[in-house]
């Protein structure tokens, strides 16, 4: 007995000793004293010895500039792809922690302050990102002509960079870059911050710009559709093609990520993008002006964006606002076929400019073939070798014989990285764009979340054309939200759920795409008329949700029905409340109309 007790801590002991030596990882402290802190993390990342390291700062600001960062060409989805300049590079580790301490990291000029790359672990906490000087050009409207075509506004000038010359605005001057243009531009409410009721998107190429009293500026745009308002704000980011240099945070082909107590108040792009990433999670995060700043957004475009992801995502108590695109945008990747090479393989083509060099498969990925035109997904292959051409096209050969109908123009869907996707706990308000569109036929939860948007709240839309942003949904569950104050933004119509594919030439424009959403128990206060837009849509229940028509602002589209319902199949309206003026409850199709259950509801009724 005394021998197997002596044999059992030996065991127990080599087992802690063992257990340390997993668990070990280089600890690399860093203290702030320098006005750049560049090259101060760049030598300890590069001169780190361990796969598993520990990045831990002081509380205190941090300061990052361009001159000395790791220079990389990268290819970024829904950005610019380019030589960047990295602060953070961090590749090939095991696992990698940034434990910030609440530490500020002011970032300045061009660059892309964290990328992770091919890592198996990742944490992030307790840290602020900003910039010293936002890549912004803003001021309040002071005078409209339309007549003349012209406005005046009173530019910023603290804290912003910006130069008149020859008739022309140069911004943000930064480190000798300036944009071509003033391009995407966007009214906000001054006070709120909202975007302004009623706001369209815009791309501005002055035709000249004077200089008036008082720092004014009088800026002639023959081409301007939409005016501002005297008292909003106008803010430009520069042309669409050249104003999104990076996100914050860039991670690809990496594994059990966690960003926890995250805060951005501004980036060269998104917030948080994940390429080809297993299992994410955002919590007790946000993205949102800093407190006190005159700024009008905060990132250039959306907070969070997963492009063919897999596993769980999580995002949880977090709070975004400000930005110039969606707070999340969750989707796979439809690949053109370009031609059919032989019985086992094709090439294919990525179609969007901001899409070029993306992976859309690799060896043992599963890939859903859909041909025109139907589509919907088709016999599913898996890929046993993917042949990089250049940034746009791919050879990829398959296990088993490819489709004998499957032709030119067809498109091609990666089965494999699709994620689970929850969302709870969150508020998402005052941004351009939709506060959530989602493609990923796996299951969805969006529940208890504080929603406002400018545009339709939540979107499922799959594109088999522009941006091919792969797909359709299959098990969607949006419960217990409060949507205050939605679609407050300017043509073309929104609604607080919109289900509506756009689907290219070749495909049937009636077919059944998205399937089974249930929209329950949800508050909405909204002066708008249309709750749900459902096109092409098989399994719909929205029950149990309170409707209360606002007085804020004057109805946009006042003769649009609560329930616009197209070429949709099994759609159950029921136990729902609504408190309101509008009298046009249901615009309905034939199709639709054949399996429409409409039954126990408060203030609305609907006639066949």
């Amino acid at each position: 007995m005394k021998q197997m007790d002596r044999n059992n801590r030996i065991i127990l002991f080599l087992c802690m000793v063992f257990a340390i030596q997993v668990n070990a990882k280089e600890i690399i402290e860093i203290k702030p004293g320098k006005e750049d802190m560049t090259t101060v993390v760049r030598n300890a990342i590069e001169n780190a010895k361990d796969k598993d390291i520990k990045l831990v700062f002081s509380k205190a600001t941090y300061r990052f500039l361009p001159d000395y960062a790791k220079e990389q060409f990268s290819f970024i989805t829904n950005h610019g792809n380019g030589l960047k300049k990295i602060i953070f590079l961090l590749s090939d580790f095991d696992s990698v922690e940034v434990e910030g301490n609440g530490a500020e990291f002011i970032f300045h000029g061009q660059v892309e302050p964290f990328q992770f790359n091919n890592c198996k672990k990742i944490s992030v906490k307790n840290i602020t990102i900003d910039w010293d000087i936002p890549f912004s050009f803003q001021g309040d409207i002071t005078a409209v002509n339309e007549k003349e075509h012209w406005f005046e506004m009173k530019p910023y000038t603290k804290g912003y960079s910006w130069k008149l010359n020859k008739g022309r605005i140069y911004f943000p001057n930064v480190d000798d870059f300036h944009f071509a243009s003033l391009g995407s531009t966007l009214a906000f409410d001054k006070d709120t911050k909202q975007v302004a009721y009623g706001a369209w998107d815009m791309s501005l190429r002055p035709n000249k710009v004077e200089r008036k009293k008082d720092g004014v500026l009088r800026i002639y745009d023959e081409n301007m559709k939409k005016y501002p308002r005297v008292g909003s704000v106008f803010h430009s980011k520069g042309p669409h093609e050249q104003n999104r240099y990076a996100p914050a945070f860039q991670v690809t082909e990496s594994k059990n990520v966690v960003f926890d107590h995250v805060v951005i108040h501004h980036a060269l792009g998104m917030g948080f993008l994940f390429e080809r990433t297993d299992g994410v999670q955002i919590l007790n995060s946000g993205i949102y002006i800093k407190d006190g700043s005159d700024r009008a957004i905060s990132t250039i475009a959306d907070a969070t964006h997963f492009a063919n992801c897999k596993g769980n995502i999580l995002i949880e108590n977090s709070r975004f606002e400000g930005m110039l695109d969606d707070g999340t945008n969750v989707h796979g990747t439809y690949v053109v076929i370009n031609k059919v090479i032989n019985k086992n393989t094709v090439r294919v083509k990525l179609e969007h400019f901001e899409q070029t060099g993306f992976k859309f498969a690799d060896k043992g990925d599963e890939v859903w073939f859909i041909k025109s035109p139907n589509p919907s997904r088709g016999e599913i292959n898996t890929v046993s070798n993917a042949k990089y051409i250049n940034d746009v096209y791919t050879d990829l050969t398959f296990t088993d014989e490819i489709p004998s109908d499957l032709k030119v123009g067809d498109v091609l869907e990666n089965k494999t990285w699709n994620p689970v996707f929850t969302m709870r706990g969150c508020t998402i308000r005052d941004h351009r764009a939709r506060n959530i569109i989602i493609k990923t036929p796996l299951k969805i939860i969006i529940e208890n979340n504080d929603l406002s948007s400018m545009m339709s709240s939540i979107m499922l839309r799959g594109e088999t054309y522009f941006w091919f942003e792969s797909g359709n949904v299959e098990d969607v569950v949006i419960r217990n939200n409060r949507f205050v104050h939605c679609a407050y933004g300017g043509a073309p119509e929104h609604a607080i759920l919109k289900v509506s594919p756009r689907l290219g030439k070749t495909f049937d424009q009636t077919a059944l795409y998205d399937r089974n959403i249930l929209f329950e128990n949800n508050t909405i206060e909204t002066f708008d008329n249309c709750i749900i837009w459902a096109d092409r849509l098989d399994g719909l229940i929205v029950r149990g949700n309170t409707i209360k028509q606002t007085t804020t602002e004057k109805p946009q589209y006042p003769d649009a029905a609560l329930f616009y319902l197209k070429n949709c199949n099994d759609v159950e309206i029921s136990k729902n409340k609504y408190d309101g003026d509008v009298t046009n409850y249901f615009d309905v199709d034939d199709k639709t109309k054949q399996t429409l259950k409409v039954k126990r509801n408060k203030g609305f009724t609907y006639k066949k």
